[in-house]
């Protein structure tokens, strides 16, 4: 299978730039800027795609890239920074000229070569950048200008080196897409032959060669990661694989039910419910910090699966297989997010950052390199039920994180009618396509002064957070109708006890995450 190395130099979009490849069914990896020439070449890549990056490459200090990566003969194409990298170390000049470009711009190409071949002499891309190459390196032929960038595009067709100053990635570049299809397909000769029955079938072959015959314990959270994360170790291993779901009490209403009888009845899957309700609570009291919270929740859902494991195993004394593997739907933005690429991390992810240091468990993680969209594909191809592959991205600490202050029985069952309230009217609304997802955000240590039935109250907030997203590494808050966001407001207010005032977040990410802690 052809592989595509990011090299990411700290970009906003190096994922994206990942995605991007991917959606043209060829698999990509992303890679710090430090790697090496020798490790480049232990990967064998197809291609080689350079990202953008918030430094100038002139600076002592920036990052760069091991020029003789570049004597490797492979493809290479530089995005924004990337492409002022290339132009540098291939002896052009890249300098400050005081004309920066940022957003929409119109392009003029001036010689569509291989990169830029059949494509509309003037067209739109998104620019950010403050540096311009002034000088294409020798041997290069300039393919397109802007207004103030007269080498804005590039090629070596000898070499097979690519770059553009703009962001093909982003959708607002009208030829994006062809733009790195043209470097794929033709720059680099590669042919679309990833997709999901290729992940399923390499996955399926990892899987068995990790696990053997020991057996496996997973934990569903009624979510779609660990729905198809479970669904593809059962396709691997089979009756090797116990699927756990905790009811630690976080969950939104009638999931254990969903779970327990749609999933078990799509996969066969053998399943325990385990009912931890008050054992979590027990150690989320007083706790408000919302770190804090998620390191108890990691741990806590860690001790109830060896607890699980000891009575499976000690039900089957025959069987002599220790459970030695535990299955977890950690996905390639979650990774990213508790600082396993090059951006500095964000806050412990649930899946990769609150699991305690004496786990007595070897990880198993099919969709580590997946982005969610991909993982929908696999779980549909699977034969998962589209009430689950479709569902809306829910994290494993659940409502816990999405009370602002101490969890309590009371105040989980508060957020539970309000989030369950906002969960069917956009059902009825025909709004689950239409956005990423909807957190439903409690309050719980602010009060707001409120008049329902005649008398003055003193009642909670809830915020709702819908956006729009392609992967969750960047999304922007979702413009629904305003008459729904009304009809959502009255039932909440008037069928929640104890909530008297309705909110709507409309900050983006960046600078806000998705979730708010």
């Amino acid at each position: 299978m052809s592989n595509v190395l990011v090299v990411d130099f700290g970009a906003q979009y190096a994922q994206l730039i990942a995605r991007r490849v991917r959606e043209a069914n060829i698999f990509s990896e992303i890679v710090h800027h430090n790697i090496s020439a020798s490790e480049v070449q232990k990967k064998n890549p197809a291609a080689i795609i350079l990202s953008g990056g918030p430094s100038s490459v002139y600076e002592a200090g920036s990052p760069q890239l091991d020029p003789a990566i570049l004597e490797l003969g492979i493809p290479v194409l530089g995005i924004c920074y990337g492409f002022q990298v290339l132009a540098q170390t291939l002896g052009g000049k890249v300098d400050q000229t005081g004309k920066r470009e940022y957003g929409a711009t119109e392009l003029k190409l001036t010689d569509g070569g291989v990169l830029l071949g059949n494509q509309p002499q003037l067209q739109i891309c998104w620019m950010s950048h403050g540096d311009q190459v002034v000088q294409a390196p020798s041997g290069f032929t300039v393919l397109a200008s802007t207004e103030t960038t007269p080498v804005a595009a590039f090629e070596n067709l000898e070499k097979r080196i690519f770059g553009v100053q703009w962001h093909p990635e982003v959708k607002h570049s009208e030829q994006g897409q062809q733009v790195l299809r043209n470097f794929l397909y033709k720059g680099a000769g590669i042919e679309p032959t990833w997709n999901s029955g290729n992940v399923i079938a390499e996955q399926v072959e990892k899987i068995r060669q990790q696990v053997g015959d020991a057996r496996v314990i997973c934990g569903l959270s009624g979510g779609v990661d660990s729905a198809v994360a479970a669904a593809l170790v059962h396709r691997a291993v089979g009756d090797q694989l116990t699927a756990v779901f905790v009811d630690h009490g976080l969950l939104r209403k009638f999931e254990r039910e969903q779970v327990e009888r749609d999933y078990v009845a799509a996969t066969g899957i053998r399943l325990v419910t385990v009912d931890a309700q008050e054992k979590f609570l027990s150690a989320l009291s007083g706790v408000s910090d919302p770190e804090t919270k998620r390191k108890i929740i990691g741990r806590e859902f860690i001790r109830t699966f060896e607890e699980a494991e000891r009575k499976l195993v000690a039900e089957a004394k025959a069987d002599n297989r220790p459970i030695k593997f535990l299955v977890q739907g950690t996905l390639y933005p979650d990774v990213v997010e508790s600082g396993g690429g090059v951006t500095a991390g964000i806050k412990s992810h649930h899946n990769v950052g609150g699991l305690p240091d004496d786990l007595d468990f070897e990880l198993v993680e099919p969709l580590r390199t997946l982005f969610k969209d991909e993982v929908r594909a696999i779980g549909k191809e699977l034969g998962l039920p589209a009430e689950i592959v479709q569902r809306q991205p829910f994290p494993g600490p659940g409502l816990g994180i999405r009370i602002v202050g101490e969890v309590t029985k009371e105040r989980l069952d508060l957020l539970r009618d309000a989030d369950a309230i906002v969960r069917e009217e956009l059902t009825k609304a025909g709004q689950d396509s239409q956005i990423w997802q909807c957190p439903v955000v409690l309050l719980a240590d602010v009060r707001s002064v409120g008049v329902q039935g005649d008398g003055r109250t003193y009642g909670h907030p809830i915020v709702l957070r819908p956006v729009s997203s392609e992967d969750a590494m960047t999304a922007d808050w979702s413009r629904l109708p305003y008459e729904l966001l009304a009809k959502i407001s009255n039932r909440i207010t008037n069928e929640v006890a104890g909530v008297n005032r309705v909110v709507l977040d409309i900050t983006s990410k960046p600078p806000g995450t998705i979730e708010w802690e």
